[in-house]
């Protein structure tokens, strides 16, 4: 049997190199495992050590400040979810002052945004700076004052305007109703084909405050109404109440629905047991409707 034999072949002076490379090699992972050339000691005082942080520190809260988010002067009667988050607001402070705008009834004040929404004197104290509100509500108590010297002093009804012919011009005679509100009260009046039914329907247009709404009154009011046919509310059906100012579908169903249940409505205010009905508009839907 032949022995057997390499076909792989070193001569002396091969087998030394292959050796000496292994050594250096195994040198040079043990340096790199066992020897950091970059390596820094720490040579600062504790003194330079505390200065370095307080610079550290001031730099961090320069940065801080500056992605903060910087809260613009706002009208409160427009937060939305987003911007009450954003302010700290929960979401029942939040929930409360849709309720309330939903009413169409608007907040003039700080003290009542807080009446409104409960938030607390701290958040308050945070934000309030911030609202900004028109600028005829801000100088509505300079206003106010030269008007309780005449408060005993009262038009009649002859003594005041009709405000189914009332102009722009002379609308913007009452305090707070500018030239934009002015117009805006004759094209909601003017939508209708004979006017105003009654002051109440004031309320329906945009933007007029309660204060306002009550200045007006003060020097106009309806003096030939809109002719309008009430309907029968225990015999009117659906497609009759939705002609109705704030009366839809689903609502007129709910009316017709109650009436069913009930046999008949014995009082218009028995409304204000329907499921959904608009409890602010019901004076104004009254004006279109009756019982006979």
């Amino acid at each position: 049997m032949k022995q057997f034999k390499s076909h792989i072949m070193f001569t002396k002076q091969q087998r030394y190199g292959i050796f000496l490379l292994l050594f250096i090699m195994v040198s040079l992972q043990c340096i790199y495992w066992f020897w950091n050339p970059f390596e820094v000691k720490d040579t600062l005082s504790p003194d330079s050590l505390k200065v370095f942080q307080k610079e550290i520190d001031s730099l961090k809260n320069i940065e801080l400040k500056d992605t903060t988010p910087q809260i613009l002067p706002f009208n409160p009667n427009y937060i939305t979810d987003f911007k009450g988050y954003t302010l700290g607001m929960s979401n029942e402070e939040i929930d409360r002052l849709h309720a309330f705008r939903a009413q169409n009834k608007w907040i003039n004040s700080t003290a009542d945004f807080q009446k409104v929404t409960g938030v607390s004197d701290s958040l308050l104290q945070v934000i309030a700076p911030y609202f900004k509100f028109p600028d005829w509500i801000n100088q509505k108590s300079k206003a106010l004052k030269p008007r309780t010297q005449y408060s005993n002093r009262k038009l009649t009804f002859s003594q005041k305007l009709d405000l189914n012919k009332a102009t722009a011009a002379q609308l913007q005679s009452v305090y707070g109703v500018g030239e934009k509100l002015s117009l805006r009260i004759v094209r909601f009046r003017d939508s209708f084909n004979g006017g105003f039914i009654s002051d109440i329907q004031l309320q329906d247009v945009y933007g007029l405050t309660p204060d306002v709404i009550e200045a007006i009154k003060e020097k106009f009011t309806v003096k030939t109404p809109r002719a309008v046919v009430k309907l029968n509310l225990n015999t009117a059906n659906t497609d009759d109440l939705v002609k109705v100012q704030h009366i839809d579908y689903p609502l007129a169903k709910a009316i017709l629905e109650y009436r069913t249940l009930h046999e008949g409505y014995r009082d218009l205010d028995e409304l204000l047991k329907v499921k959904g009905f608009p409890l602010q508009k019901l004076d104004i839907i009254k004006l279109y409707l009756a019982i006979n």
